[in-house]
C-alpha cells in the first residue's frame, strides 16, 4: 500500500495536498457551516424574542430544543459514519439539514418556532463526522491534535455567527425591511454555504485514506462492526460527563450570552454579538491546544496523562465560570468569559484527544456517545436557564461548581486498563483506521 493511502503521521495545516489534507480541511469547514446555521438565530434572539413576543421560560425551551435534538442525531450520525461512511453521511445530513434553516423564516410564532429550531438542531450531528473523518486520516500519536484543530476551527463557526449574523441583520433592516423580516432572511445565508460545503464533501473527500468504502471493496460491515458492549465501559460515560460539562457550556453560552450581555450590561445587540463571538473565536487556538498538549501527555505519560490533562482543565474552567457569574463590570465579565473560555475550549480537545483510544473499532459509535454527552449537557443547563427565579449570573455558578465536580471524577478515572500499554509506543502499528 502506497504512503498516499495510509493515515498520516504529521499535521500540516497549511496543505491541501493528498486526499487526507483535503478531507481535513473541507470536514472543519463543514462544522463550521453547520455550527453557522445551527447557532444563527442566536445572536438575533432579542429581536425574535420582540417579534414573537417570547417569554423568558420560552427562550430557555428554545435554548434546550436547539440542543437536545442533537443528542439523539449525534447517536444516529456516530453509527451512520460507521455504516454509509463520513463522506455518504456529511452530503446527506448538509443538503436535509439546509431545509430548516431555509425555511425557519416561515415561523409566526412561538410554536412553530420551536419546532424549526428542533429541526436544525439536528446539524449540530456533523461534529460526530468530523471527528470520525479526522481520525481516519490521521495517525494514532496525530490524533489528538488533528481532532482538535478540525474541531476547534469548526467550532468558530460559533464565534462568527455571533459576529456576523447580526451584521447580516442590520445590512437587511438598512435595505428597508423590518426587524421581523430581517432575522427571517438572514438565515438564507448559511442555508445556501450548507449547500456549497455539501457540493465540495462529495467531489473532494473520502472515507479513508485508501478511497471510498465501496471504492476499496469493502462493504459497511466488512470494515468495521459496531459493539454495543462498549457501553459498558465506565471511560467512556467519564468522557461523556466530561464532554457535557465542556462542549454542554459551550454551546449553552453560544445561545445565552448576546442575551446576557443586552439585559445585564444593557449592550446593543451588535456590540452583544461581537462579545459573545470573540469567545467563539477562542476556538482558533485554545481546542487545537487541548488535543495538542493531550498528545504531549499521552506520549510522555500514557492515557493516565491525558486524563490527569483533562481533570486539571475542567477545573480551571469551572473555577472561570463562577468569576464570570460575580462580574460586576462589563470588562471583568469580559476577562473571566476569556479566562473559562480557554480551559472549556481545552477541555474539548483534551476528551477527543482520548476518544479515539477507548476502542478503535467502535471510533463512530463511541464519538456518537460522547458528542451526545456535551449536547446533553447544554439541554440540562438550559433548565436553569429558563427558570423565571434562577438569574442568569446564578446558573452561571450553579454550573461553574457542577464542572469542577465533574472535573474531580474525571481526575479519579483510569483511562487505562492492565491489558494497555502506553501509548507512546501504539503509534502507527495499532492505527485500526484504513
Amino acid at each position: 500500500m502506497s504512503n498516499s493511502a495510509l493515515p498520516l503521521n504529521r499535521l500540516n495545516i497549511f496543505s491541501f495536498k493528498g486526499v487526507q489534507m483535503k478531507t481535513f480541511h473541507i470536514t472543519w469547514l463543514m462544522f463550521f457551516v453547520c455550527f453557522f446555521g445551527w447557532f444563527g438565530l442566536a445572536p438575533l434572539m432579542p429581536s425574535i424574542r420582540e417579534d414573537l413576543h417570547l417569554t423568558k421560560s420560552q427562550v430557555g425551551n428554545l435554548i434546550i430544543v436547539s440542543v437536545s435534538s442533537t443528542i439523539i442525531a449525534r447517536l444516529i450520525i456516530g453509527r451512520l459514519c460507521d455504516t454509509w461512511g463520513p463522506r455518504k453521511t456529511a452530503v446527506r445530513l448538509l443538503i436535509v439539514g439546509s431545509l430548516p434553516v431555509f425555511l425557519v423564516g416561515l415561523a409566526n410564532d412561538y410554536t412553530s418556532f420551536l419546532l424549526f429550531r428542533a429541526a436544525i438542531g439536528v446539524i449540530g450531528a456533523s461534529f460526530v463526522i468530523t471527528q470520525f473523518h479526522t481520525s481516519k486520516m490521521f495517525a494514532s500519536h496525530i490524533k489528538g491534535t488533528a481532532n482538535a484543530v478540525a474541531g476547534g476551527w469548526g467550532n468558530l463557526g460559533g464565534g462568527i455567527t455571533n459576529m456576523v449574523m447580526p451584521l447580516i441583520f442590520a445590512a437587511i433592516v438598512g435595505f428597508g425591511f423590518t426587524k421581523g423580516d430581517a432575522w427571517r432572511y438572514a438565515m438564507i445565508v448559511p442555508g445556501i454555504m450548507m449547500l456549497i460545503v455539501a457540493f465540495l464533501y462529495h467531489r473532494y473527500t473520502k472515507d479513508t485514506p485508501a478511497g471510498n468504502y465501496d471504492e476499496i471493496g469493502k462493504t459497511a460491515k466488512a470494515t468495521v462492526k459496531t459493539d454495543y458492549s462498549v457501553l459498558k465501559d465506565w471511560r467512556i460515560w467519564a468522557l461523556t460527563m466530561a464532554y457535557a460539562m465542556c462542549f454542554g457550556m459551550e454551546i449553552t453560552f453560544d445561545n445565552v450570552a448576546s442575551l446576557h450581555f443586552v439585559d445585564t450590561f444593557k449592550l446593543s445587540q451588535s456590540s452583544a454579538g461581537f462579545w459573545a463571538g470573540v469567545f467563539g473565536l477562542m476556538n482558533l487556538f485554545a481546542r487545537a491546544l487541548g488535543g495538542i498538549l493531550s498528545d504531549k501527555a499521552g506520549k510522555r505519560y500514557g492515557m493516565r496523562g491525558k486524563g490527569i490533562l483533562l481533570a486539571i482543565v475542567l477545573l480551571l474552567e469551572g473555577l472561570g465560570l463562577i468569576l464570570f457569574a460575580q462580574a460586576g463590570t462589563m470588562v471583568f465579565a469580559i476577562f473571566s468569559m476569556l479566562t473559562f473560555a480557554l480551559f472549556l475550549k481545552m477541555a474539548n480537545g483534551a476528551t477527543y484527544g482520548i476518544v479515539p483510544f477507548v476502542n478503535e473499532k467502535n471510533v463512530g459509535l463511541i464519538s456518537g456517545i460522547v458528542g451526545a454527552g456535551g449536547n446533553l449537557g447544554g439541554m440540562l443547563f438550559g433548565f436553569l436557564f429558563k427558570s423565571e427565579t434562577i438569574t442568569y449570573a446564578q446558573a452561571f455558578t450553579y454550573i461553574g461548581y457542577i464542572v469542577i465536580a465533574v472535573g474531580l471524577i474525571v481526575l479519579v478515572t483510569r483511562f487505562y486498563t492492565k491489558a494497555e500499554v502506553s501509548e507512546a509506543v501504539s503509534y502507527d502499528e495499532n492505527v485500526a483506521i484504513a
